[in-house]
C-alpha cells in the first residue's frame, strides 16, 4: 500500500512506519522538520496546520495514518493543554480538507485512520463501578465528580480531536479514530521506559494506593492492528487500541518489578507522585487517572492480540530492553 503518515516521527509513529516499510509498503511521513529516516521511507516537510505543498502526497495514496499532536508528556499548564488542543485539531483539519481536495480528482485515500486516546473516556473510579469502557457501553468523561478540572480538558482535547474527523468533507474515505491507550516498546523515551526506570530504581511501587486501572497495549500489536484496520472496510468510527487484559496500577508495577528482578518497590502518595510528575516534567493524570478500556471491536472482528497479558508481554519488552 501507499500510505502517509503525518507525525510519523514520534515514538508511536516511528514503530509504525518501521513496521508498515517491513512489509513493503511505500511510506511517506511528514513531519515540521527536515529528517533522515530509514530506506524505503520518504521524508516531507509541512507545518502541521494548512494545506501547502504537502497535501499532493495524499492524491492517489491508499491510506493516511494521522498521528500528529504535541506530545502529553509533559507538565499540563495552560498554555501545553492549549498546545494540545490547537496542534491536534489544526493537523487533523488540515489533513481533512487534503483528502477532500484529493477527493476531488478521483484519487482520495480509501481509508483514513486517525490517532485519538482512551483518555476520552470517564475516569474509572470516580463513576464507582470500575466497569471496563468498550465502544458500545464506554462512557465519556468530562463530567466525573471530584476529577481535577484539566482531566475535563484533557477529555474536550479528545472529543474536538474525534470532532474534526467527524466534520471533515471527506465522503469517499473510510474514517477510523484510534482511541489508544499507552503503548508500550522498548525504545528509549516512551511509557515503559520511563515505568521500567522507576522500577529499577525501587520506586516501581503503588501509586495512590493503586487501585487505579491502567490501559496499554505492546507495541507489536499496536502495529498489527493498524495493519488490520487498513485492511478491514467493514470497520469504521472509534475503535479501542488496548489489550484486553488492562490492570490496577500496582498490579503492573508487580509484573514490571518481576520482570526487570526487583523484588520491592516504594509506594508513593499522592503527593509524592505530584512531586515526580514535577522533576520529570510531567504530569500526574498519566498514573492517576483510572483507564479500564475494552478493546471489544476488535474482539468482535476477530482480532487476535499477540501479547493479551501484561505479565507476559512485561517480560518481553524488559527482556527486548536488555538487548537493545
Amino acid at each position: 500500500m501507499r500510505i502517509v503518515i503525518p507525525g510519523g516521527t514520534g515514538q508511536v509513529g516511528t514503530v509504525l512506519r518501521r513496521a508498515l516499510a517491513a512489509r513493503g509498503d511505500e511510506v511517506t511521513v511528514l513531519s515540521r522538520r527536515p529528517e533522515r529516516l530509514e530506506p524505503g521511507v520518504r521524508h516531507v516537510v509541512w507545518d502541521g496546520r494548512t494545506t501547502g505543498a504537502w497535501a499532493a502526497e495524499l492524491d492517489g495514496a491508499d491510506a493516511v495514518i494521522n498521528l500528529a499532536g504535541r506530545s502529553v508528556s509533559c507538565r499540563y499548564t495552560d498554555a501545553n493543554l492549549r498546545t494540545m488542543m490547537s496542534s491536534r485539531i489544526d493537523a487533523t483539519r488540515a489533513v481533512g480538507e487534503a483528502i477532500a481536495a484529493a477527493g476531488r480528482t478521483g484519487k482520495a485515500p480509501k481509508v483514513w485512520l486517525q490517532m485519538s486516546t482512551a483518555t476520552i473516556y470517564a475516569d474509572a473510579r470516580s463513576r464507582g463501578d470500575d466497569l471496563p469502557h468498550d465502544e458500545a457501553t464506554g462512557i465519556i468523561g468530562g463530567d466525573e465528580p471530584g476529577v481535577p478540572l484539566y482531566w475535563e480538558y484533557s477529555v474536550r482535547i479528545a472529543r474536538r480531536w474525534e470532532q474534526a474527523q467527524a466534520e471533515a468533507d471527506t465522503p469517499g474515505t473510510r474514517r477510523v479514530a484510534l482511541r489508544t491507550a499507552m503503548v508500550m516498546t522498548p525504545d528509549r523515551g516512551g511509557v515503559f521506559d520511563y515505568l521500567s526506570w522507576m522500577a529499577r530504581l525501587g520506586l516501581g511501587g503503588a501509586v495512590a494506593g493503586g487501585h487505579q486501572y491502567v490501559s496499554w497495549i505492546h507495541g507489536d500489536d499496536f502495529t498489527r492492528a493498524v495493519q488490520f484496520l487498513l485492511e478491514r472496510d467493514d470497520l469504521d468510527g472509534p475503535v479501542n487500541l488496548s489489550a484486553p487484559g488492562p490492570l490496577p496500577q500496582r498490579d503492573l508495577m508487580r509484573s514490571l518489578r518481576r520482570a526487570w528482578r526487583r523484588p520491592f518497590g516504594l509506594p508513593a502518595t499522592r503527593a509524592m507522585a505530584e512531586l515526580g510528575a514535577l522533576a520529570l516534567r510531567t504530569d500526574t493524570e498519566l498514573l492517576l487517572k483510572s483507564r479500564r478500556v475494552a478493546p471489544g471491536r476488535l474482539l468482535d472482528a476477530g482480532f487476535r492480540f499477540d501479547h493479551p497479558s501484561w505479565d507476559a508481554a512485561a517480560a518481553d519488552l524488559a527482556a527486548r530492553a536488555r538487548n537493545r
